[in-house]
Protein backbone atom coordinates (compact mmCIF):
# COMPACT_ATOMS: atom_id res chain seq x y z
CA UNK A 1 0.00 0.00 0.00
CA UNK A 2 3.00 2.43 -0.55
CA UNK A 3 0.76 4.96 -3.31
CA UNK A 4 -0.08 7.53 -1.37
CA UNK A 5 -3.95 7.97 -2.75
CA UNK A 6 -3.91 4.10 -1.47
CA UNK A 7 -2.83 5.16 1.90
CA UNK A 8 -5.41 7.91 1.44
CA UNK A 9 -8.12 5.88 0.72
CA UNK A 10 -7.61 3.20 3.44
CA UNK A 11 -7.26 5.56 6.54
CA UNK A 12 -10.86 7.52 5.08
CA UNK A 13 -12.20 4.55 4.92
CA UNK A 14 -11.14 3.57 8.69
CA UNK A 15 -12.44 6.98 9.98
CA UNK A 16 -15.79 6.55 8.29
CA UNK A 17 -15.76 2.68 9.93
CA UNK A 18 -14.63 4.14 13.15
CA UNK A 19 -17.34 7.10 13.59
CA UNK A 20 -20.26 4.71 12.55
CA UNK A 21 -18.84 2.05 15.09
CA UNK A 22 -18.36 4.69 17.85
CA UNK A 23 -22.56 5.94 17.84
CA UNK A 24 -22.99 1.67 18.60
CA UNK A 25 -20.39 2.11 21.41
CA UNK A 26 -22.10 5.60 22.84
CA UNK A 27 -24.79 3.44 23.18
CA UNK A 28 -23.80 0.00 24.48
CA UNK A 29 -23.94 -1.08 28.01
CA UNK A 30 -21.31 -1.79 30.76
CA UNK A 31 -22.26 -5.53 30.85
CA UNK A 32 -21.84 -5.79 27.17
CA UNK A 33 -18.58 -3.55 26.70
CA UNK A 34 -17.03 -5.65 30.02
CA UNK A 35 -18.32 -9.32 27.91
CA UNK A 36 -16.01 -7.47 25.00
CA UNK A 37 -13.15 -7.31 26.43
CA UNK A 38 -13.23 -10.76 28.94
CA UNK A 39 -13.95 -12.36 25.11
CA UNK A 40 -10.74 -10.18 24.07
CA UNK A 41 -8.64 -11.80 26.85
CA UNK A 42 -10.02 -15.14 26.12
CA UNK A 43 -8.84 -14.62 22.92
CA UNK A 44 -5.69 -13.40 23.56
CA UNK A 45 -5.40 -16.55 25.95
CA UNK A 46 -6.03 -18.68 23.06
CA UNK A 47 -3.61 -17.33 20.52
CA UNK A 48 -0.61 -16.90 23.16
CA UNK A 49 1.38 -19.70 20.23
CA UNK A 50 0.34 -17.41 17.11
CA UNK A 51 1.40 -13.92 19.37
CA UNK A 52 4.56 -15.64 19.60
CA UNK A 53 5.49 -16.46 16.04
CA UNK A 54 4.36 -13.42 14.79
CA UNK A 55 6.03 -11.61 17.40
CA UNK A 56 9.07 -13.84 16.49
CA UNK A 57 9.21 -12.40 13.26
CA UNK A 58 8.77 -8.74 14.17
CA UNK A 59 11.91 -9.76 16.33
CA UNK A 60 14.13 -11.23 13.61
CA UNK A 61 12.85 -8.18 11.36
CA UNK A 62 13.97 -5.74 14.33
CA UNK A 63 17.41 -6.98 14.58
CA UNK A 64 18.27 -7.45 11.11
CA UNK A 65 17.15 -3.46 10.96
CA UNK A 66 19.62 -2.79 13.77
CA UNK A 67 17.20 -2.21 16.43
CA UNK A 68 19.45 -1.96 20.22
CA UNK A 69 18.85 -4.22 23.14
CA UNK A 70 16.65 -1.98 25.10
CA UNK A 71 14.27 -1.36 22.22
CA UNK A 72 14.39 -5.26 21.45
CA UNK A 73 13.11 -6.01 24.98
CA UNK A 74 10.25 -2.95 24.36
CA UNK A 75 9.03 -4.97 21.06
CA UNK A 76 9.26 -8.72 22.89
CA UNK A 77 5.86 -10.42 24.06
CA UNK A 78 6.86 -12.33 26.54
CA UNK A 79 4.83 -14.85 28.33
CA UNK A 80 4.58 -12.68 31.48
CA UNK A 81 3.49 -9.32 28.82
CA UNK A 82 0.86 -11.88 27.48
CA UNK A 83 -0.08 -12.30 30.76
CA UNK A 84 -0.10 -8.96 31.93
CA UNK A 85 -2.09 -8.07 28.66
CA UNK A 86 -4.88 -10.66 29.79
CA UNK A 87 -4.81 -9.27 33.07
CA UNK A 88 -5.47 -5.73 31.91
CA UNK A 89 -8.03 -6.34 30.13
CA UNK A 90 -9.73 -7.77 33.04
CA UNK A 91 -9.19 -4.94 35.48
CA UNK A 92 -10.29 -2.28 32.93
CA UNK A 93 -12.99 -4.50 32.93
CA UNK A 94 -13.59 -4.46 36.59
CA UNK A 95 -13.44 -0.47 36.50
CA UNK A 96 -17.18 0.86 37.26
CA UNK A 97 -18.02 2.60 33.19
CA UNK A 98 -18.05 6.40 33.58
CA UNK A 99 -20.41 7.06 30.71
CA UNK A 100 -24.17 8.14 31.64
CA UNK A 101 -23.30 9.07 35.08
CA UNK A 102 -24.89 12.01 35.70
CA UNK A 103 -24.06 14.96 37.97
CA UNK A 104 -24.20 18.54 39.70
CA UNK A 105 -28.10 18.34 39.32
CA UNK A 106 -30.07 20.97 40.65
CA UNK A 107 -33.34 22.99 40.34
CA UNK A 108 -33.30 26.13 38.44
CA UNK A 109 -35.97 29.11 39.61
CA UNK A 110 -37.44 28.26 36.41
CA UNK A 111 -38.84 24.56 37.57
CA UNK A 112 -36.27 23.08 35.37
CA UNK A 113 -33.29 20.80 36.50
CA UNK A 114 -29.79 21.20 35.17
CA UNK A 115 -26.98 19.17 35.35
CA UNK A 116 -24.04 17.40 33.89
CA UNK A 117 -23.91 13.62 31.96
CA UNK A 118 -20.26 11.84 31.13
CA UNK A 119 -20.22 11.28 27.80
CA UNK A 120 -17.35 9.78 25.08
CA UNK A 121 -15.65 11.58 22.95
CA UNK A 122 -16.30 9.74 20.11
CA UNK A 123 -13.41 8.51 17.74
CA UNK A 124 -9.76 8.05 19.33
CA UNK A 125 -6.64 7.54 17.38
CA UNK A 126 -3.70 6.49 19.21
CA UNK A 127 -0.43 6.65 17.57
CA UNK A 128 2.62 5.13 19.63
CA UNK A 129 5.70 3.10 19.20
CA UNK A 130 7.49 -0.27 19.78
CA UNK A 131 4.88 -1.63 22.55
CA UNK A 132 2.93 -4.18 20.93
CA UNK A 133 0.99 -4.52 24.64
CA UNK A 134 0.40 -0.65 24.16
CA UNK A 135 -2.61 -1.94 21.58
CA UNK A 136 -4.10 -3.87 24.22
CA UNK A 137 -4.06 -0.86 26.89
CA UNK A 138 -5.73 1.48 24.15
CA UNK A 139 -8.08 -0.69 23.07
CA UNK A 140 -9.61 -1.52 26.35
CA UNK A 141 -9.81 1.94 27.61
CA UNK A 142 -11.21 3.56 24.32
CA UNK A 143 -13.67 0.56 24.64
CA UNK A 144 -15.05 0.52 28.09
CA UNK A 145 -15.11 4.76 27.87
CA UNK A 146 -17.32 4.36 24.65
CA UNK A 147 -14.84 4.75 22.26
CA UNK A 148 -14.14 4.12 18.51
CA UNK A 149 -9.91 3.99 18.41
CA UNK A 150 -7.88 4.22 15.69
CA UNK A 151 -4.63 2.71 16.35
CA UNK A 152 -1.45 2.99 14.47
CA UNK A 153 1.69 0.92 15.95
CA UNK A 154 4.84 1.23 15.06
CA UNK A 155 6.26 -0.36 11.60
CA UNK A 156 8.68 -2.50 13.67
CA UNK A 157 5.47 -4.46 15.36
CA UNK A 158 3.20 -4.51 12.61
CA UNK A 159 2.96 -8.46 12.53
CA UNK A 160 2.28 -8.36 16.07
CA UNK A 161 -0.01 -5.96 16.28
CA UNK A 162 -2.12 -7.59 13.43
CA UNK A 163 -1.99 -10.83 15.86
CA UNK A 164 -3.62 -8.73 18.87
CA UNK A 165 -5.74 -7.09 16.27
CA UNK A 166 -7.39 -10.50 15.89
CA UNK A 167 -7.78 -11.11 18.97
CA UNK A 168 -9.81 -7.93 19.52
CA UNK A 169 -12.23 -8.27 16.50
CA UNK A 170 -12.94 -11.67 17.91
CA UNK A 171 -13.83 -10.44 21.40
CA UNK A 172 -15.66 -7.25 19.72
CA UNK A 173 -17.67 -10.03 17.68
CA UNK A 174 -18.88 -12.65 20.84
CA UNK A 175 -20.14 -8.76 22.41
CA UNK A 176 -21.87 -8.47 19.21
CA UNK A 177 -20.09 -4.92 18.99
CA UNK A 178 -19.36 -4.02 15.14
CA UNK A 179 -15.05 -4.98 14.96
CA UNK A 180 -14.59 -1.98 13.17
CA UNK A 181 -15.02 -0.34 17.03
CA UNK A 182 -11.87 -0.98 17.33
CA UNK A 183 -9.21 -0.74 14.40
CA UNK A 184 -5.23 -1.28 14.17
CA UNK A 185 -3.58 0.48 11.22
CA UNK A 186 -1.81 -2.26 8.80
CA UNK A 187 0.15 -0.60 6.47
CA UNK A 188 3.49 0.18 7.51
CA UNK A 189 3.21 3.91 5.14
CA UNK A 190 3.88 6.60 7.18
CA UNK A 191 1.96 8.46 4.98
CA UNK A 192 -0.67 7.03 7.48
CA UNK A 193 0.18 9.00 10.31
CA UNK A 194 -0.41 11.90 8.30
CA UNK A 195 -3.60 11.27 7.44
CA UNK A 196 -4.96 10.50 10.81
CA UNK A 197 -4.28 13.45 12.62
CA UNK A 198 -5.47 15.62 9.65
CA UNK A 199 -9.23 13.63 9.61
CA UNK A 200 -10.96 16.26 11.84
CA UNK A 201 -14.27 14.94 10.46
CA UNK A 202 -14.00 11.49 11.54
CA UNK A 203 -11.57 11.31 14.32
CA UNK A 204 -12.13 13.66 17.58
CA UNK A 205 -8.57 13.41 19.49
CA UNK A 206 -4.67 11.85 18.98
CA UNK A 207 -3.06 10.57 21.77
CA UNK A 208 0.37 10.33 20.58
CA UNK A 209 2.74 7.42 23.09
CA UNK A 210 6.71 7.67 22.27
CA UNK A 211 9.65 9.94 21.80
CA UNK A 212 9.66 13.78 21.67
CA UNK A 213 10.69 13.61 18.04
CA UNK A 214 7.16 11.83 17.37
CA UNK A 215 5.53 13.88 19.62
CA UNK A 216 6.31 17.25 18.25
CA UNK A 217 5.70 16.29 15.06
CA UNK A 218 1.98 15.25 16.10
CA UNK A 219 1.43 18.50 18.26
CA UNK A 220 2.93 20.30 15.13
CA UNK A 221 1.18 18.98 12.23
CA UNK A 222 -2.47 17.24 13.57
CA UNK A 223 -5.43 18.96 12.41
CA UNK A 224 -7.35 17.12 15.67
CA UNK A 225 -7.15 18.00 18.96
CA UNK A 226 -4.34 16.37 20.76
CA UNK A 227 -3.59 14.96 24.37
CA UNK A 228 0.24 14.58 24.88
CA UNK A 229 3.10 15.58 27.14
CA UNK A 230 6.95 16.23 25.65
CA UNK A 231 9.17 16.01 28.16
CA UNK A 232 9.16 14.38 31.85
CA UNK A 233 11.49 17.02 33.52
CA UNK A 234 10.48 16.17 37.00
CA UNK A 235 12.14 17.63 40.41
CA UNK A 236 12.23 17.08 43.68
CA UNK A 237 13.22 19.61 46.34
CA UNK A 238 14.64 18.49 49.79
CA UNK A 239 13.45 21.55 51.94
CA UNK A 240 15.21 22.72 55.40
CA UNK A 241 12.68 20.90 57.37
CA UNK A 242 12.30 17.90 55.52
CA UNK A 243 12.73 14.34 57.15
CA UNK A 244 15.82 13.45 55.80
CA UNK A 245 15.89 9.71 55.99
CA UNK A 246 12.87 10.42 53.85
CA UNK A 247 14.69 13.39 51.48
CA UNK A 248 17.10 10.03 51.41
CA UNK A 249 14.52 7.15 50.16
CA UNK A 250 12.47 9.57 48.00
CA UNK A 251 15.46 11.32 46.11
CA UNK A 252 16.95 7.69 45.73
CA UNK A 253 14.00 6.21 44.19
CA UNK A 254 12.50 9.10 42.07
CA UNK A 255 16.03 8.80 40.18
CA UNK A 256 17.05 4.79 40.24
CA UNK A 257 13.71 2.97 40.10
CA UNK A 258 13.11 2.94 36.70
CA UNK A 259 15.10 5.73 34.41
CA UNK A 260 13.81 5.40 30.77
CA UNK A 261 10.24 6.71 32.17
CA UNK A 262 8.72 10.60 31.65
CA UNK A 263 7.99 10.66 35.80
CA UNK A 264 11.70 9.69 37.00
CA UNK A 265 13.69 12.96 38.58
CA UNK A 266 15.93 14.78 36.34
CA UNK A 267 16.92 17.42 38.72
CA UNK A 268 17.23 17.50 42.22
CA UNK A 269 17.05 20.54 44.58
CA UNK A 270 18.17 20.44 47.56
CA UNK A 271 18.10 23.24 50.38
CA UNK A 272 21.68 25.12 51.35
CA UNK A 273 20.60 24.21 55.02
CA UNK A 274 20.67 20.57 54.88
CA UNK A 275 22.81 20.20 51.76
CA UNK A 276 25.97 19.37 53.48
CA UNK A 277 24.01 16.22 55.64
CA UNK A 278 21.56 14.75 53.20
CA UNK A 279 24.22 15.30 49.77
CA UNK A 280 26.96 13.26 50.65
CA UNK A 281 24.93 10.25 51.47
CA UNK A 282 22.76 10.73 48.25
CA UNK A 283 25.96 11.31 46.19
CA UNK A 284 26.87 7.57 47.37
CA UNK A 285 24.47 5.92 47.06
CA UNK A 286 24.09 7.20 43.31
CA UNK A 287 27.24 5.79 42.64
CA UNK A 288 26.85 2.10 43.76
CA UNK A 289 23.37 3.08 41.30
CA UNK A 290 25.77 3.84 38.73
CA UNK A 291 24.46 7.39 38.34
CA UNK A 292 26.53 9.89 37.06
CA UNK A 293 25.94 13.47 38.56
CA UNK A 294 26.45 17.30 36.79
CA UNK A 295 25.78 20.01 39.84
CA UNK A 296 25.60 23.40 40.49
CA UNK A 297 28.97 25.26 41.96
CA UNK A 298 27.83 25.07 45.51
CA UNK A 299 26.79 20.92 44.48
CA UNK A 300 30.27 20.63 43.76
CA UNK A 301 31.69 21.98 46.79
CA UNK A 302 30.12 18.92 48.86
CA UNK A 303 30.39 16.10 46.15
CA UNK A 304 32.31 14.95 43.44
CA UNK A 305 30.07 16.06 40.22
CA UNK A 306 30.57 17.31 36.74
CA UNK A 307 29.48 20.96 35.70
CA UNK A 308 26.10 20.91 35.66
CA UNK A 309 25.09 23.69 32.41
CA UNK A 310 21.91 25.41 31.58
CA UNK A 311 21.34 23.04 29.04
CA UNK A 312 21.44 20.64 31.61
CA UNK A 313 18.29 21.71 34.23
CA UNK A 314 16.27 21.94 30.36
CA UNK A 315 17.35 18.00 29.86
CA UNK A 316 14.84 14.89 30.05
CA UNK A 317 18.25 12.44 30.64
CA UNK A 318 15.69 9.24 30.72
CA UNK A 319 19.55 7.88 31.42
CA UNK A 320 21.41 7.31 34.89
CA UNK A 321 22.11 10.94 34.76
CA UNK A 322 21.31 13.66 36.95
CA UNK A 323 21.50 17.59 37.75
CA UNK A 324 21.49 18.42 41.38
CA UNK A 325 21.20 22.37 42.51
CA UNK A 326 22.02 23.68 45.55
CA UNK A 327 19.32 26.43 46.20
CA UNK A 328 18.68 29.10 48.72
CA UNK A 329 15.00 28.08 50.38
CA UNK A 330 11.57 27.37 48.87
CA UNK A 331 10.98 30.76 46.73
CA UNK A 332 14.54 30.02 44.66
CA UNK A 333 13.20 26.22 44.29
CA UNK A 334 9.57 26.95 42.93
CA UNK A 335 11.68 29.57 40.86
CA UNK A 336 13.71 27.11 39.61
CA UNK A 337 11.08 24.49 38.48
CA UNK A 338 8.62 27.10 36.72
CA UNK A 339 11.60 28.36 34.86
CA UNK A 340 13.12 24.69 33.61
CA UNK A 341 9.73 22.10 34.34
CA UNK A 342 7.74 20.68 31.91
CA UNK A 343 4.73 20.44 33.97
CA UNK A 344 4.70 17.16 34.32
CA UNK A 345 5.64 16.07 38.06
CA UNK A 346 7.03 17.85 40.74
CA UNK A 347 7.78 16.91 44.74
CA UNK A 348 8.79 18.20 48.09
CA UNK A 349 10.15 16.82 50.54
CA UNK A 350 9.42 18.84 54.32
CA UNK A 351 7.47 18.07 57.35
CA UNK A 352 6.74 21.71 57.49
CA UNK A 353 3.03 21.74 56.65
CA UNK A 354 2.79 25.57 55.30
CA UNK A 355 5.69 25.08 53.06
CA UNK A 356 4.06 21.85 51.92
CA UNK A 357 0.45 23.82 50.97
CA UNK A 358 2.41 26.36 49.47
CA UNK A 359 4.14 23.96 46.89
CA UNK A 360 1.17 22.44 46.07
CA UNK A 361 -0.55 25.54 45.69
CA UNK A 362 1.65 27.37 43.40
CA UNK A 363 3.47 24.67 41.38
CA UNK A 364 2.06 24.47 38.00
CA UNK A 365 2.25 20.90 36.98
CA UNK A 366 0.03 18.03 35.90
CA UNK A 367 0.92 16.28 39.36
CA UNK A 368 2.45 17.78 42.53
CA UNK A 369 3.68 16.01 45.56
CA UNK A 370 4.66 15.84 48.98
CA UNK A 371 7.00 13.37 50.47
CA UNK A 372 6.35 11.05 47.95
CA UNK A 373 8.55 9.89 44.75
CA UNK A 374 7.36 11.25 41.59
CA UNK A 375 7.81 7.64 40.44
CA UNK A 376 4.05 7.17 41.62
CA UNK A 377 2.85 9.91 38.88
CA UNK A 378 1.29 7.05 36.91
CA UNK A 379 -2.82 5.94 35.96
CA UNK A 380 -1.91 2.68 37.83
CA UNK A 381 -0.71 4.16 41.29
CA UNK A 382 -3.96 6.59 40.83
CA UNK A 383 -6.54 3.91 41.14
CA UNK A 384 -7.28 4.53 37.44
CA UNK A 385 -7.03 1.16 36.35
CA UNK A 386 -4.75 2.15 33.41
CA UNK A 387 -3.45 5.30 31.69
CA UNK A 388 -3.74 6.02 27.81
CA UNK A 389 -0.94 8.20 28.43
CA UNK A 390 0.11 11.25 30.62
CA UNK A 391 -1.06 14.72 29.81
CA UNK A 392 1.11 18.15 30.47
CA UNK A 393 -1.90 20.65 28.55
CA UNK A 394 -4.26 22.47 30.87
CA UNK A 395 -7.41 22.29 28.67
CA UNK A 396 -9.54 19.02 29.32
CA UNK A 397 -7.44 15.98 30.85
CA UNK A 398 -4.00 16.64 32.52
CA UNK A 399 -2.05 14.47 34.52
CA UNK A 400 -2.47 10.42 33.82
CA UNK A 401 -5.26 9.92 31.03
CA UNK A 402 -7.70 6.79 32.10
CA UNK A 403 -11.00 6.09 31.27
CA UNK A 404 -12.47 9.40 32.50
CA UNK A 405 -10.06 11.47 29.91
CA UNK A 406 -11.42 9.75 27.41
CA UNK A 407 -14.97 11.41 28.24
CA UNK A 408 -16.58 14.63 28.86
CA UNK A 409 -19.58 16.15 29.73
CA UNK A 410 -22.48 17.59 28.46
CA UNK A 411 -25.35 19.49 29.57
CA UNK A 412 -28.71 17.76 30.44
CA UNK A 413 -32.20 19.12 30.64
CA UNK A 414 -34.76 18.12 32.78
CA UNK A 415 -38.54 19.88 32.59
CA UNK A 416 -42.20 18.32 32.77
CA UNK A 417 -43.90 20.86 29.69
CA UNK A 418 -41.46 23.84 31.17
CA UNK A 419 -41.40 27.01 28.28
CA UNK A 420 -39.51 30.29 28.99
CA UNK A 421 -41.08 33.39 30.10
Amino acid sequence: MSDSSNVIEYMADLGRNARRAARVVAAASAGTKNRALLAMAEALEAARPTLAEENRKDLEAGEANGLDAAMLDRLALKPATIDGMIEGLRQVAALPDPCGAITDMNFRPSGIQVGKMRVPLGVVGIIYESRPNVTIDAASLCLKSGNAAILRGGSEAIHSNRAIAACLKKGLAEAGLPETAVQVVETTDRAAVGELIAMPEYVDVIVPRGGKGLIERISRDARVPVIKHLDGICHVFIDAKADLDKAFNIALNAKTHRYGVCNAMETLLVDQTVAAEILPRLADAYAEKGVELRGCERTRALIEAQTATEEDWATEYLAPVLAIRVVDGLDEAMDHIAQYSSQHTEAIVTEDYTRARRFLHEVDSSSVMVNASTRFADGFEYGLGAEIGISTDKIHARGPVGLEGLTSQKWIVLGDGHIRN
